[in-house]
């Protein structure tokens, strides 16, 4: 099959961007000719897929956006894929892949008048309505349960066009025997003894990741327990704001903020905890990734994930309406509790036994599944 994806933006390290990654590399493995449509593309690009850049220009980000749709969609016309799979919403595809909260929701249930009214806003809601709403058909992947009810609050939404996905972790995340090895080097290569607490944070975008609130945790925390903790931030963002507020908390000397890397199964055995209190999160991989390394978690719930931290007894979940005073109780709890090492062991023992792995598989049957049928309908 022809294939085209589609996404405003690559990055090396995002949520969204590796798990277009790893379905490029599945496509590629079923024997497919596999194309990416971007406006900005960061990092190396993959081996055997072509990558085509948006060459217009445009004064203003909704512009650009508006005119890379029109670009897309006229490559479409022009070399007929068998299937336009988006990791953006936007009009004129085939499939999308979800891997973004529910528009409408966020800007009618979190926002005020004005902000509906902002250019962007109201592109944003356009795009999505243009993915979602009847008449559409458009076919969703939806990657976390319940995802999909925030979308059915806000439009018609056929049954048919809906499809769940499994996870799609990467099984190089499960502990194995090298774990102790991989604690050990990382935390001599970080400075960190074995008599400190190390928490980590994963992920790109720090705002919408709650990073302030686990500066806001750390700070909470007593005083002697405060004094062994270290706060490890792993992600692609600006760092200047973070670094503010955790000197305003009188923190600064425990944060260590690394851009994207690539030796995540390392940092999941050398840290103690992984932090997650997201202030919304579609699916959160990283949580199924710390738990299935045996790192507890504490996470928030309305990340799409979250779920998987109670099913799997491997840490705690923050519930709505979030307080910062419970989240700091909480990570007060954790960092104190006997429970940490049958919260590892519950966590490496999910990890065994559910179907974390077979998203990108999943995919590419469905997509070759739609292919056939309709050529046996011909």
């Amino acid at each position: 099959m022809k294939l085209a994806f589609v996404l405003f933006s690559y990055f090396p390290y995002g949520g969204l961007q590796r798990d277009l990654m790893r379905l490029l590399a599945a496509c590629r493995e079923a024997g497919d000719q596999v194309s990416v449509y971007a406006m900005q593309w960061q990092g190396e690009r993959p081996q055997g897929v072509e990558i085509n850049l948006f060459p217009g220009t445009a004064f203003s980000r909704t512009g650009k956006r508006k005119s890379f749709v029109a670009y897309v969609l006229a490559q479409k016309e022009a070399k007929k894929p068998d299937a336009l799979i988006g990791f953006n919403k936007m009009p004129g595809l085939d499939y999308y892949y979800a891997a973004d909260s529910c528009f409408a929701e966020k800007a009618y249930e979190q926002r005020n008048f004005f902000y509906r009214l902002a250019p962007r806003s109201r592109q944003y809601l356009e795009f999505e309505k243009q993915v979602f709403d009847e008449p559409g058909r458009t076919r969703i992947f939806f990657i976390a349960p319940g995802q999909k009810n925030s979308f059915q609050s806000y439009y018609r939404l056929a049954p048919e066009r809906c499809i769940e996905l499994p996870p799609g972790i990467e099984k190089n995340r499960r502990a194995d025997e090298s774990a102790q090895t991989l604690r050990n080097d990382c935390r001599r290569d970080f400075g960190f003894s074995e008599q400190e607490f190390v928490i980590l944070q994963i992920g790109s975008g720090f705002a919408i990741k709650g990073v302030d609130r686990s500066l806001r945790a750390i700070a909470a925390l007593p005083v002697e327990l405060r004094e062994k903790t270290r706060f490890m931030l792993v992600g692609q963002d600006k760092p200047a704001p973070y670094l503010k507020l955790a000197k305003k908390l009188g923190i600064a000397d425990k944060l260590s903020i690394h851009p994207g890397r690539d030796d995540i199964p390392r940092l999941l055995q050398g840290a103690d905890m992984l932090l997650h209190p997201a202030y919304r999160e579609s699916a959160g991989m990283v949580i199924l990734e710390a738990i299935v390394a045996g790192l507890p978690v504490l996470a928030t719930d309305t990340c799409g994930y979250a779920f998987h931290v109670t099913q799997a007894g491997a840490g705690l979940v923050c519930a709505s309406p979030f307080k910062q005073a419970r989240l700091d109780e909480m990570l007060e709890t954790m960092l104190n509790s006997r429970e940490r090492s049958r919260w590892r062991e519950q966590g490496i023992a999910y990890g065994r036994r559910e179907d974390l792995y077979d998203m990108p598989a999943r995919v590419v049957e469905i997509i070759h599944g739609d292919h056939q049928a309709r050529h046996e309908s011909q």
